[in-house]
């Protein structure tokens, strides 16, 4: 079984100039929780999740800054006080650029498991030998093709 027998054919994906706004409407319209980020030609360039989006938009505790001479009190913030000036920052600068971990549509069933499960990854994105991006995996797409796989051998055994 091959990569391209289960991948997500129809994937979202953002440009490096979508603000957080955007990209949280994207999650929201599409039910989705991360996506490939890519240049005009479809290259890939990172990805950003949701886990990503909640790190940057978590405000900050109240903060004691101490010097011999003086100390500094930062205020905690508010949702509301990130929200206000956070939302249209471009997703450039919380996308994850580095060590970015992808499978090809000719990658095995056994790739993608173990790909996934090494590196704790929620998604993985598809690209072609241009670097492209043609699909995406989810942990819940291998979750089910493993379940389905798991049914249909249980029926060829009990015809």
């Amino acid at each position: 079984m091959q990569v391209r027998d289960f991948m997500i054919y129809q994937v979202y994906t953002a440009t490096p100039t979508t603000t957080v706004k955007e990209l949280l409407s994207i999650f929201d319209k599409h039910s989705i929780g991360g996506l490939p980020v890519v240049d005009d030609k479809e290259k890939l360039l990172g990805m950003v999740t949701d886990g990503d989006i909640l790190r940057f938009l978590s405000p900050n505790k109240e903060k004691f800054i101490a010097s011999p001479y003086m100390t500094y009190v930062v205020e905690a913030e508010t949702v509301d006080d990130v929200l206000s000036y956070k939302m249209n920052t471009p997703i450039s600068e919380i996308m994850v650029k580095k060590n970015i971990k992808t499978l090809t549509p000719d990658d095995d069933l056994c790739s993608a498991i173990r790909l996934i499960s090494k590196h704790r990854f929620k998604k993985l994105p598809v690209v072609n030998g241009a670097g492209r991006v043609v699909g995406i995996i989810s942990r819940g797409d291998v979750i089910q093709h493993l379940s389905r796989k798991t049914v249909e051998k249980e029926l060829s055994t009990i015809s």
